[in-house]
């Protein structure tokens, strides 16, 4: 296949993005909103929870460097996938956890995945959904956390997150 997109929710598209800038093998890492019923949103409307959006990443990346498996592990364990529209101090629908595969490999992958962590006793609620539109965040949101380090929440949020992509993902950074 080689070029392959994944579209993953956990929570502020700030944070995830950070993560996923950091693989090995992704060559885009796009904040925007997914799954709601009003096209073209804004973020405001997307933060009022009224639009059925939630706050998504779209990865775009070479499945010949990295496995679509692989970046399910980080997604998982860079999130909570046990707490209902909710990470951290991020409440709403907006912020859930979910994945909209695009194609049937992919959501046989997460399903299994999923199930997985069941089987371990971790009660991952991610939404698994087909592919729905995609629509790109303001300009202001993309590589936020590059732009804005010292951004309060971006400090406190993503630091952890990426001392856990380094612990346990240390041969698929960049």
């Amino acid at each position: 296949m080689a070029q392959q997109r994944a579209i993953f929710g956990g929570g502020c598209f700030w944070c995830t993005e950070a993560v996923f800038r950091q693989v090995k093998g992704v060559s885009q890492v796009i904040s925007g909103y997914a799954g709601g019923a009003r096209p073209n949103p804004n973020y405001e409307q997307v933060c009022s929870g009224a639009t059925g959006h939630a706050e998504v990443i779209a990865v775009d990346f070479d499945d010949t460097t990295i496995s679509f498996d692989t970046l399910l592990d980080i997604f998982f364990a860079t999130h909570d996938p046990t707490t209902l529209n909710r990470q951290g101090n991020d409440i709403g629908s907006q912020y859930r956890s979910v994945i909209y595969y695009q194609n049937e490999q992919q959501q046989q992958i997460a399903q299994a995945k999923i199930e997985q962590l069941k089987q371990q006793g971790i009660n991952a609620v991610t939404e698994l959904s087909a592919a729905v539109p995609f629509y790109e965040a303001e300009s202001y949101h993309q590589d936020f956390y590059t732009k804005n380090p010292t951004q309060g929440y971006c400090n406190f949020s993503i630091p952890p997150k990426l001392s856990k992509l380094k612990q346990y993902f240390a041969d698929q950074l960049v």
